[in-house]
């Protein structure tokens, strides 16, 4: 049902009303804090259980024993050679190296080569100690032993187990793991984790040497696939150049290191160039001799010759001797004739040997002539030949570096291919192992002061849980603010709940905390109307004993000890309780004027000693609802209004019976009282909505039988009621 939102009077400015607006602002940790008072015993009850459960779960639990191995991973592996693998260096940057070392850990195919290795695939004794089980064929033990067929499943179900109970933790900025495995048995923990370490180096260790025999197998097919296209290239050459004849001959290079082929033309090109310009010069230092020769004075050739120089150094010595007998003789003188002859015959020799040093030099530049005639036309042949073998030689020269360029790929790819071997055959690892695992003498797990703890904060969790859940569905007003806030009523007040003494006894005692807060309550009625506190007013409830007669008689009391004339009609013809207050009993009262006696003064009584006249519920009806539904009640009303200030009546409940909506639909306006921590709010919420079907004025609420220490919130009435009492009794004392 929909909450029904009464009009509510303006009373933001009367003392001990606190709005709806005011109740939001409330701090959630003081909410919080009223909550877990409230429901203390409930969180205490939780936290107690969890720490017995938490405290017995840890007794019960099988101790383990968790053994740590270190190990170091490296980004770079040490190069015991210069060769390097072919895997992709790691940066210094790359970080996704060590998350995928941390996969490589954490790998399936380790554990169960750790378990192959250390015998646990056959061993029921593991399966056993970890509380695996399964139907598999495999898992059937025969003569205490496995079956050989379902190894492989068992393998699988070892490495799961293993993986499990298994722990990586590196340690920050650094490159140090630490690899752990928790078991029962503290032997097996250590030798799971030595073996985990060594397997994963090994593991490490095949990978790079399968990477390298992978790249080996790829530059063995590479190398194979160049050797026949260097084949080919060869082949190819040779063919052509036997077609074209081209024959080149291997030569040195330029630097000293490699080998080219030059050709047969060339080399002969450049030695006949090279005779040929030396011909040439031979020939023009024999032209140049030859014409010496023949310009008269004799040559340089004639000059050198030994034998021109003896005739003449005789010729000499004759003529000086015939000008010695020239000076005493005559020419015709027999010695000087003799010495005459001489001279001649020495004259014809020189010229005859001349000559013959003039012939052999024409015959020598002749000969330098033809020579260097015939060295030019062979060096013009070859120039001639050289032209065609380069014209023929462009195509061996495309197919010489198609060779070239084969070559140089297979040498390369060989040279690699040797270097991959060797370094595959090295075994370079970049995984130690720092510190091995030992046997652990303490367990790991369980520890007692953690799990308590733990056990302690679920259960304060579970406790807050719990109390959460209770407030939520507990329907009870508990606080005047949720008069306003569940009820939509406006909130006249709170009345404390009195014990030891009655109601009538409370509000004798003016000092009585019953007494203030009734007098606040009044206070606040006189500003729910023009006129101040209403002139004839009904006070009821949802149900019995939620202290609707006791707010009625309090209103009564406080209206009549403020000087007013008031009359206290007991409404509730069903279950009459005002008659016992005066004593008295309740054979005339209401039900009589309802029925249809006119005279008022025999059906009242006098409440001297409270300050006001009261009437009784009268005689018990058969039926109360039928003597509501005439006039007679608002002309009872009218008349009591000329010889009293104010008419309250004691109303009925409103569930379950039509006397309440009748009657509140004859006054000024209805006081509801709402029992603390006693009713439901939908409850109540149903009785409003009967009460505004009748077109009852609601005047406020007031929350009956209140304790402020249960409150949820608390605005401080445990402090209002009794505020200058103790002063007082110190200024008598």
């Amino acid at each position: 049902m929909n909450d029904i939102v009464l009009p509510l009077p303006n009373h933001a400015a009367v003392p001990g009303i606190t709005s709806v607006h005011e109740q939001g602002r409330m701090p959630l940790i003081r909410q919080y804090m009223r909550i877990a008072a409230r429901w203390r015993y409930v969180i205490i009850g939780a936290v107690v259980a969890s720490v017995l459960l938490g405290l017995v779960a840890t007794l019960l639990m099988t101790p383990k024993y968790t053994a740590i191995s270190t190990i170091e991973i490296s980004r770079e592996a040490s190069q015991v050679t210069d060769f390097q693998g072919v895997e992709r260096e790691t940066s210094v940057a790359d970080q996704e190296f060590y998350q995928t070392q941390y996969g490589l850990l954490r790998s399936r195919t380790l554990s169960e080569r750790v378990a192959m290795q250390l015998r646990l695939v056959d061993d029921p004794k593991f399966y056993e100690m970890f509380g695996f089980t399964s139907d598999h064929p495999g898992f059937q033990l025969t003569n205490g032993r496995f079956s050989a067929s379902g190894r492989d499943v068992r393998q699988r179900a070892a490495g799961e187990i293993l993986l499990k109970n298994f722990s990586l933790s590196p340690t920050r900025l650094s490159r140090l793991v630490d690899v752990g495995f928790t078991s029962p048995d503290p032997a097996l923990s250590a030798r799971i984790a030595n073996a985990w370490a060594e397997n994963f180096i090994q593991l490490n260790l095949e990978r790079k040497v399968q990477a390298t025999s992978y790249g080996r197998n790829l530059l063995q097919r590479q190398l194979a696939q160049l050797k026949e296209r260097l084949d080919t290239s060869q082949r190819q050459l040779v063919a052509y150049a036997s077609a074209q004849q081209i024959i080149n001959l291997p030569s040195q290079g330029s630097d000293g290191r490699g080998v080219t082929e030059r050709s047969i033309v060339v080399d002969d090109l450049a030695a006949l160039n090279a005779a040929l310009s030396q011909a040439t010069a031979d020939r023009i230092q024999m032209e140049a001799r030859y014409a010496q020769a023949g310009s008269g004075g004799g040559s340089t050739e004639a000059l050198r010759n030994q034998a021109i120089n003896s005739l003449r150094q005789r010729r000499a010595e004759l003529a000086a001797e015939y000008q010695r007998l020239m000076i005493q003789f005559e020419p015709e003188y027999p010695a000087a004739r003799a010495i005459q002859s001489q001279l001649t015959q020495l004259d014809r020799s020189i010229t005859r040997e001349e000559n013959r040093v003039s012939g052999s030099l024409r015959a020598d530049y002749l000969e330098a002539q033809q020579r260097e005639a015939a060295l030019q036309s062979k060096v013009n042949q070859l120039k001639e030949s050289y032209l065609d073998i380069r014209r023929r030689s462009i195509q061996y020269n495309i197919y010489q570096q198609e060779v070239d360029t084969n070559r140089a790929l297979y040498d390369g790819l060989l040279q690699r291919f040797k270097e991959i071997g060797v370094a595959g055959g090295v075994g370079v690892n970049n995984i130690s192992v720092v510190d091995p695992a030992d046997i652990p003498s303490v367990p790991s797990s369980p520890k007692l002061l953690i799990n308590l703890a733990i056990a302690l904060l679920v259960g304060l969790l579970l406790g807050a849980g719990i109390a959460i859940a209770l407030e939520q569905i507990d329907e009870a007003i508990a606080d005047p603010t949720e008069v306003e806030r569940r009820l939509g009523l406006s909130m006249l007040g709170p009345v404390p709940k009195v014990n030891d003494v009655t109601p009538k006894e409370a509000l004798l005692d003016r000092k009585s905390d019953l007494v203030d807060a009734y007098l606040a309550i009044q206070t606040n009625l006189a500003f729910t109307t023009e006129h101040g506190v209403p002139r004839s007013l009904s006070v009821t409830s949802t149900r019995p004993a939620e202290g609707k007669s006791t707010t009625a008689l309090a209103l009564a009391t406080m209206l009549a000890r403020s000087g007013k004339r008031v009359i206290l009609v007991d409404g509730d013809m069903r279950s009459p309780s005002v008659h016992h207050l005066g004593g008295v009993s309740h054979d005339h009262g209401l039900s009589n004027f309802l029925a249809g006696q006119d005279d008022i003064a025999p059906l009242t009584f006098d409440m001297a000693d409270l300050g006001f006249t009261a009437m009784s519920a009268g005689p018990i009806p058969p039926n109360a609802a039928e003597l509501l539904t005439g006039n007679r009640l608002s002309l009872l009303i009218e008349r009591l209004h000329e010889h009293f200030d104010h008419v309250v009546i004691d109303s009925p409940p409103v569930m379950g019976l039509a006397d309440a909506p009748l009657i509140a639909s004859r006054v000024e306006g209805v006081v509801y009282a709402v029992e603390s921590h006693g009713i439901r709010s939908t409850l109540v919420k149903t009785a409003l909505a009967r009460l505004a079907a009748a077109n009852a004025h609601i005047l406020g609420g007031v929350l009956t039988k209140f304790e402020a220490r249960k409150a949820h919130y608390g605005y401080g009435y445990e402090y209002g009621y009794g505020y200058g009492r103790d002063k007082a009794a110190e200024a008598k004392g």
